[in-house]
């Protein structure tokens, strides 16, 4: 038996000398430490073995099978070796050429939109209040003063998860939310994604983003509303730009009204951008109704309040004169890169 392992390590030294590449110190791995292997039939042989002889014979096994790994680990590191110098000698890197430039991401214009919008109120003193994109149906819909039956629940307007849960139409109910705590006075705005039943096309899309805001506090008035409006608009549009206000009809406000302002582009004398009106309309607003101060927890014989909404897709696209809203959400790198 001695003789016989002693003939198998001598033939493994001389395979494994010979070999040229790892597939092949493989195959001599399996065909001599494998469960079909010569090393392995020994052991199975070893009940042939006298008893008082079968520990010497394990141990011998044992020895011839380690001096074989040992061997095959030594080639296998002079294999990996050699291929680590030919992959250096081929990859060598000159360093007196040119770096190639990273490519940086833009900023998209939405983002550049909502920065503008919100440093603008914040440094009028607002917080920015974010809510959740899955709301309950009554903040987005009852706190807001619309009832059951009102068109704006209907379903094809609505993205309904059942009959309790809705994907917020507005970002309203984030100022319910805040109204709800009674932590008077409140200045906000509360931007994010708001969701509706639209067709795609060049200024609809079934998701897009809103800021909304929200002022209350003791004898806040219509021209508090106003003159808020009306600078926002010069630090959005330039010194020069005037607004008007058109009487309109929103559930949660009254008086309410849309506001409009001045063509940036010709200066109010009409072009094609304010299609000759010389006026573009920008955004809703309007006294919060008492109603929903109510709803709230907010006695409306002591505090008042103003709310407006304007889109910032509608801002990204006047700001910028984009005529297709699609080109903000195609990720065309062409068209971002130009921000």
């Amino acid at each position: 038996m001695k003789e016989k392992l002693k003939g198998i390590v001598e033939s493994a030294v001389a395979q494994i000398s010979e070999s040229d590449g790892m597939d092949r110190l493989n195959e001599i791995r399996v065909s001599f430490l494998g469960k079909k292997g010569e090393l392995t039939s020994v052991l199975k042989s070893m009940k042939e073995v006298a008893p008082e002889e079968r520990p010497l014979v394990g141990q011998l096994v044992n020895d011839a099978r380690a001096e074989i790994e040992a061997l095959l680990e030594g080639k296998k590191a002079a294999f990996a070796k050699k291929l680590r110098e030919e992959q250096i000698r081929k990859e060598t890197i000159d360093v007196t050429l040119p770096a190639k430039k990273p490519m940086m991401g833009r900023p998209h214009p939405n983002t550049i939109a909502l920065e503008e919008i919100e440093n603008i109120f914040i440094g009028m003193g607002y917080e920015v209040v974010e809510g959740p994109d899955v709301e309950y149906d009554y903040y987005n819909f009852e706190a807001l003063n619309i009832p059951a039956n009102h068109p704006a629940k209907d379903e094809q307007d609505t993205f309904y998860v059942n009959s309790n849960i809705v994907l917020r139409t507005q970002t309203s109910p984030t100022q319910v939310r805040e109204m709800e705590k009674g932590k008077l006075p409140i200045r906000m705005i509360a931007p994010g994604r708001v969701f509706r039943s639209d067709e795609v096309d060049a200024t609809h899309s079934p998701s897009f983003h809103q800021v909304e805001g929200l002022v209350i506090d003791k004898n806040i008035t219509l021209a508090d509303l106003k003159g808020t409006l009306a600078e926002f608009a010069k630090a959005l549009f330039g010194e020069e730009t005037k607004v008007k206000f058109r009487p309109h009809h929103f559930p949660f406000t009254e008086p309410s009204a849309e506001m409009d302002v001045s063509c940036f582009k010709c200066g109010g004398k009409g072009c094609r951008f304010c299609k000759g009106s010389g006026w573009i309309e920008i955004l809703g607003c309007g006294m919060v109704h008492p109603h929903v101060l109510e709803m709230s927890g907010i006695d409306p014989e002591e505090y008042t309040g103003f709310a407006f909404g304007v889109g910032l897709e509608r801002v990204a696209l006047l700001k910028y004169e984009i005529d297709d809203m699609r080109l903000l959400y195609e990720n065309d790198v062409r068209f971002l890169k130009q921000f």
